[in-house]
């Protein structure tokens, strides 16, 4: 059997409530990417470059593992 590729998840939805209940739209502008990139990563759609999760986690002055988790 061929091992399982690990899973990526967030916690996008809840770092985005806890800075003012911050719009995904807000979050995109500070990041540099569309609302629809957002909406796609917070609903474990898509899976963002190393480049902007750094980029997120930055904006909400966490560590990277604040935002994103690896299961394996």
């Amino acid at each position: 059997m061929g091992k399982r590729a690990g899973v990526i998840t967030n916690d996008l939805r809840t770092q985005r409530f806890l800075h003012g209940e911050m719009t995904q739209q807000a979050l995109a502008d500070q990041v540099g990417i569309t609302r629809q990139t957002v909406n796609a990563i917070e609903g474990n759609k898509y899976s963002p470059s190393l480049e902007v999760a750094f980029r997120i986690a930055r904006v909400f002055n966490v560590p990277l593992e604040q935002v994103f988790q690896y299961d394996d």
